[in-house]
């Protein structure tokens, strides 16, 4: 070395659960940035380091199960280490689930790359009584491999050494071995190398073995590299021709013999370097899977699960639902009692304090929420939910790992609509994301606690899961419905990789429930305060409003009676109830005819043909348009149209249950605002990642048609059960 810094970049990759994440936090600190990938919304991660005399940029690529280009994550990693040629890649393995991770490996393997294996969590596989000859594996795959332990920085110094000296050309155990597919298919990659020979540049572009076995494998991006060849009929003529060739001789597709190539030479490098020591037993999690994925048990159990955390979250919330709810009067009380009559302080107590409070009060259910979904996701009990309902999504056209984002669409549907990138095929990926917004997001859980608790207070948690399992319902039909028109064929295989089963910490499941807390919360300082305001402007203008009688000269009239009976020292006779009970009235009469006429009044009239077959009053219609901006908009909607009568200082749920709304009514509506349009940050995630409009468009158009239909018959069969 001369003294001066070298630049190097390595780029990690490997399974998702292998610990990936963990070593390049290790590796690059808080010397980190994150961004999106060229082109695609996939999550770029970065971060620099200094080792010797090297400055180097660690690339932390999508976690992908194969180099095949099905998914968004395996096209990003591919094309990053085909074009930006990083000086090494490195691969994490998990140590305690090794067959399954050497399949990348191997591919990774034939692409004849500067590469190096990190074997991670090698104390969990020790612990498993998995015994392996690492230095044997190495000479074996002609690749260095480096123990380390992730979580505890274990191995971190021996990582970055070896991926210098391979990236410098300078580790002994590095060495290039081909995988020996057989005699037919050896002969038919030989024969494509030569027609991609008489392309210089493709030649040189690619590692022509490695290209002459995607072609063969239908690799949709490698076909369409080759077919912009000068030669590109002649290569595809030619792979057609071996394709052809290798299924008369061998009765079977090409994709399918070299994958069982794959798995064969896998097999045979762990069977001379592996072995379980004596005392191996069956771990803890295959006796639990025993009881939670059991064919029979494990469908019960997760419905079980479901049902408790829904039952918690509504029955244990109720207590500091009612002590915020005390609070947000309090301190309703107080500023009017501080403040001058006004518009300010009428902004300030039925705009503001009203619009927010009613909503932030179902916080402590929000909360119960994200930390059961924690638990399960931290325990790593989500994953073996989708194995459960793997053989329900395979009803869809699907598998269980769509059940994935929509089992996160009960948390919020963005992210979970984000997270069908993960999904191999565009038609998995679209499907899942049109039945997502079924699933009914923790914004809407305040929507059905409030009016569960109002009109249906012994049996609130029931009906709350109820509402739940409709969603989930509707999903598999209308999933059904579209697979077999629509998206037509046959979901991309996948294996369903089920992590061991952890012991969550308190601090990943608090930082887990907080950070979705935190998108709740904002959304209370920005979305919903604004629209409170808003809301409350147009329940407030015009002021001059043509009454249909002369209220205020009724009201002082009745109020001179009261106050000559009160004279009269007889205040709690018939006539003074009577009296209080016109006035009161009167008042309400007022106010409803008030509103009725004011901006957001006339918005609920122009709707309410539409929706009165439902049984809902022009309220709920303004309810369900202001929803469409966040969910939790709808209660501050009703906090303010249903609260704003000056005689009624009750609760929201007393107040509705007041206004002439019946229970059927409120059943159907819940319905409705489980199905109807999601809220529009959804709507531009589905937007943006269907990459169409008319996707967008036809997602919003079947839902509030489906919406009102499940609605109609709600409202009907209920009315009919308790006529």
């Amino acid at each position: 070395m001369s003294g001066s810094t070298k630049k190097l970049t390595i780029a990690l990759a490997g399974n998702p659960n292998a610990g990936k994440t963990t070593i390049f936090n290790q590796l690059t600190g808080a010397r980190q940035k994150v961004g999106n990938w060229s082109g695609v919304t996939v999550e770029k991660k970065e971060g620099t380091l200094t080792f010797n005399d090297y400055e180097i940029t660690v690339v932390d690529l999508p976690g992908i199960y194969s180099l095949t280009a099905y998914s968004i994550e395996e096209v990003v990693a591919r094309n990053y280490i085909l074009e930006e040629h990083p000086d090494v890649v490195v691969d994490i393995l998990d140590a305690s689930n090794l067959e399954r991770n050497l399949y990348l490996a191997v591919q990774l393997m034939e692409l004849n790359i500067p590469l190096v294996f990190a074997m991670n969590m090698v104390d969990v596989a020790k612990a498993r009584g998995i015994i392996i000859d690492y230095d044997q594996l190495s000479r074996l795959l002609g690749v260095p491999i480096v123990q380390t332990v992730g979580t505890k920085g274990q191995g971190i110094d021996e990582l970055l050494k070896a991926a210098v000296d391979v990236a410098m050309g300078k580790h002994p155990s590095t060495r290039h071995i081909h995988i020996n597919y057989g005699k037919e298919i050896e002969e038919e990659i030989i024969k494509i190398r030569q027609v991609l020979q008489k392309d210089p540049e493709l030649h040189k572009s690619y590692y022509p073995r490695w290209f002459a076995l995607k072609l063969l494998e239908r690799d949709r991006l490698v076909e369409e590299r080759a077919r912009k060849s000068s030669v590109g009929q002649e290569i595809m003529a030619q792979v057609e021709k071996s394709r052809q060739r290798i299924e008369s001789i061998l009765g079977d597709d090409p994709e399918t013999i070299i994958a069982e190539a794959r798995y064969g030479f896998i097999s045979g490098a762990l069977k001379e370097t592996m072995r379980l020591s004596a005392q191996a037993k069956k771990t803890i999690s295959d006796k639990i899977d025993k009881v939670l994925t059991n064919r029979v048990l494990g469908f019960p159990v997760f419905i079980f699960f479901m049902y408790f955390l829904f039952q918690a979250t509504f029955t244990i919330g109720a207590y500091p639902v009612e002590w915020i709810e005390r609070g947000v009067e309090l301190l309703s009380g107080f500023v009017a009692s501080h403040m001058p009559p006004g518009l300010l302080r009428d902004m300030l107590t039925e705009g503001i304090i009203n619009g927010v409070g009613g909503v932030i009060v179902f916080l402590p259910n929000i909360l119960l929420l994200f930390l059961g979904i924690s638990l399960f996701e931290d325990t790593g009990y989500m994953a073996r939910a989708a194995f459960i309902m793997d053989r329900v999504m395979h009803s869809l056209g699907l598998h269980g790992k769509s059940f994935i984002p929509l089992l996160m669409g009960f948390g919020c549907n963005v992210p979970a609509i984000m997270a069908t990138r993960t999904l191999e095929s565009r038609r998995d990926r679209l499907l899942t994301i049109l039945i997502n917004p079924l699933m009914s997001c923790s914004a809407r859980l305040p929507v059905y606690v409030l009016l569960a608790g109002a009109f249906f207070p012994k049996s609130a948690g029931n009906v709350i899961f109820g509402i739940y399992i409709l969603g989930v319902v509707l999903a598999i039909l209308v999933g059904r419905v579209l697979s077999v028109t629509i998206f037509k064929g046959e979901s991309a295989p996948f294996v369903l990789e089920l992590p061991p089963y952890r012991l969550p910490t308190m601090k990943s499941v608090i930082l887990h429930m907080w950070e979705n807390t935190k998108v709740y919360l904002q959304k209370m300082g920005g979305v919903v305060l604004a629209f409170s305001i808003v809301i409350w402007f147009l329940g407030t203008f015009p002021r001059n409003i043509d009454y249909s009688q002369d209220y205020p000269s009724q009201i002082r009239a009745l109020e001179q009676r009261i106050s000559q009976v009160e004279k009269t020292g007889m205040k709690n006779n018939k006539q003074m109830e009577i009296l209080k009970k016109q006035l009161s009235w009167l008042e309400r009469a007022k106010e409803e005819e008030r509103l009725a006429k004011s901006y957001i009044g006339r918005i609920g009239r122009a709707i309410e043909p539409v929706i009165s077959p439902l049984g809902f009053d022009w309220k709920l219609g303004v309810s369900l348009v202001t929803g469409f901006v966040a969910k939790e908009v709808v209660v501050s909607t009703m906090a303010v149209l249903y609260q704003t009568g000056k005689e009624d200082t009750s609760s929201l749920q007393k107040a509705l249950r007041n206004s002439g709304i019946d229970r059927c009514s409120a059943l159907a509506f819940m319905v409705f605002v489980l199905i109807y349009v999601p809220c529009m940050v959804t709507v531009v995630t589905i937007w943006r990642e269907t990459g169409s409009l008319g996707w967008t468009g036809f997602c919003v158009s079947y839902l509030m048609v489906l919406a009102w239909i499940v609605a109609f018959v709600t409202k009907i069969t209920c009315s009919t059960v308790f006529a």
